[in-house]
């Protein structure tokens, strides 16, 4: 799960400090040291977990590497930094990582700062009185400084606007500190601020005119991180689908003075069998390409989680997918396990028309018209629908970052407050492709709640990284979408490293075949399940819909089903944590 931290604050940092027996003893059973001391802040954490410290009286938390992707060691080239601002800014201009950042506010006041690196890649959970900031609730509750009880508001906003990534969690009293966001301890008070926004790189100033430069910098931007990260883990477990994004991860590992083992995950049914892609990408890195079965044995509804889990993210499929991924990652000794989530939205692999109108906002006609014609190639329809769809996104207004659901509710159900992630704001006259990206750049950042894995492994999504993500956003939309093939640009950065026909696929494998059929065979489980649980008993579930639902036949392709699996995953997170 990354590195493991508590940072205690006021009375409460008093008290570890003051030679409080309980609370060290406690901290000891945790094998949380103390790491580090920011005015009234005292930061805990296992003795192996890197910490650097900054001028200021600044504490760094996890890894910081260069632009160059090398390790930072030597914090002598931070001194000509006069103030805390300018030492952030610098750190958000010039490095990145996965780190989390405590500062002091200045040097007449008392108050402290959090921010979390762009990424997310360390957790970061906090109470909202200002006790603590750490990377797992459940370390505030062994040192009894936090109750477990579910937030039954966040759990009608979760029902309403699924997948909608906020700082609230299904914890009452636990918020999460977002990416790129800080966190400021005033006193009694505390605030969140953007430190950190995707905007700033899809500003017209910031963008590539030339694709071919754009591609050469984005293989050599995500080589390189690949790379570091790679390097400081040691040995890894590559989750390796055999599509495009998970495959360049692959190749950019080929360089990588580390120990790499690569895993696919194959389904009993038809349409997820990646095997013939997957291999081609061992092969290159000249290892086996490890496989795990999808058991319907195992593919229950109800499973437990682990205590940091702060919303319901993870499905049945999710678990049995990590199940796999855990125990091969066990059996190869490998420090973490690597992905390539999230690559779809920063190689920009949107699928309306808006890469056309983009291109007709800043360029004009001639441009647009070449986006319509690429448009037409890679969705295999007519140059004439593609034009009416163009005409159509820009006479439009721009479609909202998330839109209600109430299937299955009930009818009184009361609607929360709409709660936005903070990237969700767009700036006057931003472009549709861009809003489109950013907005789902945003939800990505579910995938850290959806992949939990055991306790002692990282997670690494090299491809949701602070440089991959600024180099992609300064690539527009319609380069993407060139001679009609999504992620183009990606496709040719990396062409003489992919064999071709991971290169020039098309299709994708889906898992739907499994999860249909894992729906269908536990229908009877499903409706007990949801009927005796926490959301019927809560007035939110209609009982008479779910019924109706359960025992109406689909058609062909309908995937409507995957509602009530939601339902089952949000049920399964409350009985973990009630």
């Amino acid at each position: 799960m990354g590195y493991r931290y508590i940072a205690l604050i006021k009375d409460v940092a008093g008290a570890a400090d003051n030679g409080d027996c309980q609370l060290a003893d406690k901290l000891r059973d945790l094998s949380l040291e103390r790491r580090g001391r920011v005015r009234r802040v005292t930061l805990f954490a296992p003795k192996e977990t890197p910490t650097l410290s900054l001028p200021g009286g600044t504490v760094l938390l996890g890894d910081l590497y260069d632009r160059d992707s090398r390790p930072v060691v030597d914090v002598a080239c931070f001194q000509h930094l006069s103030t805390h601002q300018a030492l952030r800014q610098h750190l958000l201009d010039h490095y990145w990582g996965e780190y989390l950042l405590i500062q002091p506010i200045d040097e007449d006041s008392n108050g402290v700062t959090f921010m979390r690196d762009p990424s997310g890649g360390v957790a970061c959970a906090h109470s909202p009185k200002g006790k603590f900031v750490t990377s797992d609730p459940s370390i505030a509750s062994h040192l009894g400084l936090h109750r477990e009880q579910i937030d039954w508001e966040f759990v009608s906003h979760c029902l309403i606007y699924p997948y909608m990534k906020i700082s609230r969690t299904g914890l009452a009293d636990i918020s999460e500190l977002l990416p790129g966001c800080v966190l400021t301890v005033a006193d009694s008070t505390t605030r969140i601020n953007l430190a950190w926004s995707p905007w700033s790189f899809v500003a017209p100033a910031e963008q590539h005119r030339d694709p071919a430069a754009a591609a050469q910098v984005i293989r050599n931007v995500t080589t390189s991180v690949v790379r570091a990260m790679a390097e400081t883990d040691g040995s890894l477990l590559l989750e390796l689908s055999g599509g495009l994004d998970s495959s360049i991860v692959g190749v950019c590992l080929a360089t990588a003075h580390a120990r790499i083992a690569a895993c696919n995950a194959i389904s009993p049914l038809p349409g997820a069998d990646e095997r013939h892609y997957a291999s081609q990408i061992a092969d290159q890195l000249g290892i086996e390409l490890l496989q795990g079965l999808l058991d319907f044995e195992e593919s229950g509804i109800e499973f437990s989680l682990p205590r940091n889990s702060l919303r319901p993210a993870v499905s049945s499929l999710a678990r049995m997918a990590a199940r796999i991924m855990d125990n091969i990652a066990e059996l190869q000794s490998a420090n973490s396990v690597y992905s390539g989530g999230g690559g779809d939205t920063v190689f920009c692999y949107l699928k309306s028309a808006a890469p056309a109108a983009d291109a007709f906002l800043s360029l004009g006609l001639a441009a647009c018209w070449q986006a319509i014609i690429d448009l037409s190639k890679l969705h295999g329809c007519t140059v004439a629908k593609a034009a009416r769809l163009t005409l159509r996104k820009l006479y439009m207004p721009p479609k909202p970052a998330c839109k209600p659901v109430y299937t299955l509710l009930t009818r009184n159900h009361p609607a929360p407050p709409l709660e936005l992630h903070p990237w969700s704001t767009a700036p006057a006259g931003a472009l549709p492709g861009d809003r489109e990206r950013i907005f789902d750049l945003a939800g990505n950042q579910m995938f850290a709640d959806v992949m939990l894995r055991a306790d002692h492994r990282r997670v690494r999504m090299p491809l949701l990284s602070q440089p991959v993500m600024e180099a992609c956003l300064g690539v527009p939309s319609w380069m993407w979408i060139s001679g009609g093939r999504n992620r183009a640009i990606a496709r040719s950065a990396f062409s003489g490293q992919l064999p071709a026909e991971i290169l020039n696929r098309r299709s994708k494998g889906t898992f739907m075949n499994y999860t249909f059929a894992m729906y269908r065979r536990n229908k009877e489980t499903i409706r007990r399940f949801l009927l005796d649980g926490h959301l019927h008993a809560h007035g939110l579930l209609d009982p008479d819909k779910l019924n109706l639902f359960l025992d109406s036949p689909l058609k062909a392709r309908d995937q409507s089903f995957m509602r009530v699996l939601d339902l089952c995953m949000i049920e399964n997170w409350i009985r973990n944590h009630a």
